[in-house]
């Protein structure tokens, strides 16, 4: 990957102050002490303000360098996403190697508890997720991919992990409303599944088993292969 510099989007704040704030500061400072209060307390309690607090200046010190919270969570995103791990390309191994990319994304994204929920209804273009996408297209395309499947398949493949991850920071809620262990969650909704009439359910209870076993780790695993099978798929129709 080139080490040329990726520009910034033209909407990102980048005018200089009239006059220094009280403390040195810096976007990436800012950025950073926002991802600690992500990785410590979530995004509810990451405000401008608390980011403030953790770096000891006025929160208008942090408006020279961003516009609002929705910014910094554009950047915090960035930085986390600056921790996935790209191998050597390997196009003849593009499969395998998209699922290898898959499981850095989500191992990332659940790392920094609920910050996968910044990928959801936005489009993110901080320099790192586009190296990440570069990445991808760069695989798909020496593979021999069509160019209108790869570019469908970058926007699918975020989509199914952000989602995935950030429903997994989420944790498994119970219908009841409580605070209970996940197994205890599991096993409330399968008894009553298993009350549901036979005759008006027929197809539901037969796949009771399959339903309510593997956890997160093969269901992500499962959703990974559909993607690449349906992606080489695609691939061998335009043949």
């Amino acid at each position: 990957m080139s080490t040329v510099d990726v520009p910034e989007p033209p909407w990102v704040r980048t005018r200089a102050p009239r006059s220094a704030p009280r403390a040195p500061l810096s976007r990436e400072a800012i950025v950073e002490a926002a991802l600690r209060i992500v990785d410590r307390d979530g995004l509810a309690a990451t405000s401008m303000r608390r980011v403030a607090d953790d770096l000891g200046v006025a929160p208008s010190a942090l408006y020279w360098h961003l516009r609002n919270k929705e910014e910094l969570l554009q950047f915090v995103l960035d930085r986390a996403i600056a921790e996935i791990r790209l191998p050597e390309r390997d196009p003849a191994h593009w499969e395998e190697q998209f699922k290898v990319v898959g499981r850095e994304m989500r191992r990332v994204l659940t790392m920094h508890r609920d910050i996968a929920r910044v990928t959801l209804g936005a489009i993110p273009v901080g320099p790192n997720i586009l190296r990440v996408v570069e990445w991808i297209h760069a695989l798909l395309r020496e593979a021999g991919l069509p160019d209108k499947v790869v570019a469908l398949v970058g926007d699918l493949c975020g989509l199914y992990v952000g989602a995935f991850s950030y429903e997994e920071s989420l944790g498994l809620s119970a219908p009841t409303g409580e605070s209970l262990p996940a197994e205890e969650v599991v096993a409330m909704l399968r008894g009553y599944w298993e009350s549901l009439p036979p005759s008006v359910f027929p197809h539901t209870l037969a796949l009771l088993d399959y339903l309510f076993e593997g956890g997160p780790d093969e269901r992500f695993e499962f959703g990974l292969d559909v993607i690449v099978r349906g992606i080489a798929s695609l691939a061998a129709d335009s043949r």
